[in-house]
């Protein structure tokens, strides 16, 4: 062999590695005798590898950071998006708390409205009341005539309360019963009669008897009847006059 010494011997591969490391240019040949091309562009082609992924990573850190970024801007928008909802629903609760409020007072107004419509009706109607509980009609009491009576008599065990709830009786009655006996009605009137327009009707016939000596008869008049004052209704307590509702409508 060329470059090789004359008393060079290779009797063991320990022998050849030897004179392989000696000579790097015999290292050489035999690689490329033992190793095909793609194996000894192997290191080359990792490398270009390692190169090309690494590009690939930070290319997708970049797309990964504007991602995030993207996300965390979005994030900051909903944010925002929900404390101007939050903002809304406070404002839609509070026109809703003020629509409820005013709607109430409608109602309330409509209350008084309809109340008024019916005392209107009823004492318009005061002579049938009378004729349907079988007494004849003489005179519907003003209210000065009902507070005339309240001064006329002695009313110091009554309170201020009941003294002025007398006076403002919803409607009083004088009539007649049997042979001209004179006899007085009280009358409470609402548009829903209920305990209270009882409990006033009976107390105001309570105080006619004692302000005229004459009998006094509570009576109440709506157009619908609170079922929870039925019972007294139906025992012949107070009288009931039942109101048409066409005539409280409005022309």
């Amino acid at each position: 062999m060329p470059g090789v010494p004359e008393m060079t011997t290779i009797n063991t591969i320990e022998d050849l590695i030897r004179l392989l490391d000696e000579n790097p240019e015999w290292l050489e040949a035999v690689r490329s005798r033992l190793l095909t091309r793609e194996l000894l562009e192997m290191p080359q082609t990792l490398a270009r590898f390692v190169e090309t992924t690494n590009q690939r990573f930070d290319a997708l850190e970049e797309n990964t950071n504007r991602r995030f970024d993207a996300l965390e801007q979005r994030m900051g928008t909903v944010e925002s998006d929900i404390v101007v909802i939050k903002a809304d629903v406070q404002t839609l609760q509070a026109t809703t708390a003020r629509m409820e409020r005013d709607i109430q007072v409608i109602r309330n107004d409509m209350g008084y409205l309809k109340a008024g419509h019916a005392r209107n009706s009823a004492v318009e109607e005061a002579a049938f009341i009378a004729n349907e509980m079988g007494l004849r009609y003489v005179e519907t009491l003003s209210r000065e005539q009902a507070g005339i009576l309240v001064e006329e008599n002695d009313t110091s065990d009554l309170a201020p309360g009941d003294r002025r709830s007398f006076s403002r009786s919803d409607l009083v009655i004088r009539a007649v019963e049997g042979e001209d006996r004179p006899c007085y009605i009280a009358v409470e009137i609402s548009y829903t009669a209920n305990g209270r327009d009882t409990d006033r009707a009976i107390r105001n016939a309570g105080y006619l008897t004692r302000f005229t000596g004459n009998p006094a008869y509570p009576a109440i008049a709506g157009v619908r009847l609170d079922n929870r004052v039925r019972r007294q209704v139906d025992s012949g307590q107070v009288f009931f006059y039942e109101l048409e509702e066409e005539k409280l409508e409005v022309e």
